[in-house]
């Protein structure tokens, strides 16, 4: 029993870190989409949205049937539980990227300033992303409490990007739609970021069954 137990495992593990390349591809095209204003770009990554829901369900499905057969309990238990949340967690991520797509349906005109902190937003999410499936895969809690300090660096930057798009749009009021719809996309990398602590928060769960917030 405890071989099909290890075996589901290693199948959820593989299952979340194919579900966070989906996730990263997917931001990542709708970023560019943003970048360069592509409408017929946006359009198509808000049509992938449906792969990630499938991955979510396979995991879900994968969980149910190790509970069902192997009755796992303690560690294992934990283990199994947090790759449902985490699950969860990666397709909530990939539905903020698709906003951002979304927003590329409503932005007229040129861009109000060249992207540059929104960008490095994007890339410290993915990163916050990737290393909470790392310490996920290998019950690392050193990767998942080093999440909160890289939380804290999203927040400042997007503290920052709202507070030049404030005084942009002060300045040129014919670009404030346009603004708001910035300060939206720095509001969803910075909930990006924030399941992404989740996955940290889990870790550590399953580790020490005690419930730590890595967002504060």
């Amino acid at each position: 029993m405890r071989q099909s137990l290890n075996e589901g495992q290693l199948i959820l593990t593989n299952l979340l870190k194919d579900m966070g390349k989906e996730v990263e591809r997917i931001l990542q095209g709708c970023m560019q989409s943003l970048i360069s204003l592509d409408r017929t770009q946006a359009e198509g990554w808000i049509a992938e949205d449906q792969l990630v829901n499938d991955f979510e369900r396979r995991v879900d499905d994968e969980c149910v049937r190790l509970i069902a057969t192997q009755q796992p309990v303690a560690k294992d238990l934990r283990k199994i539980v947090s790759a449902m949340k985490i699950s969860t967690d990666l397709e909530r991520m990939a539905d903020l990227a698709i906003d951002i797509a979304k927003v590329v349906r409503r932005i007229d005109g040129p861009l109000c300033k060249p992207l540059i902190d929104i960008p490095q937003m994007a890339e410290k999410a993915l990163e916050m992303m990737q290393q909470g499936l790392e310490a996920y895969s290998n019950e690392d809690m050193e990767l998942a409490h080093g999440l909160a300090l890289q939380d804290d660096e999203v927040d400042h930057l997007y503290k920052k990007i709202v507070r030049d798009l404030l005084v942009i749009m002060s300045e040129k009021p014919e670009i404030i739609d346009q603004g708001m719809y910035l300060i939206f996309v720095g509001r969803y990398l910075e909930r990006i970021a924030d399941h992404a602590t989740n996955i940290g928060e889990n870790v550590i769960y399953i580790a020490t069954a005690e419930r730590q917030d890595l967002n504060k």
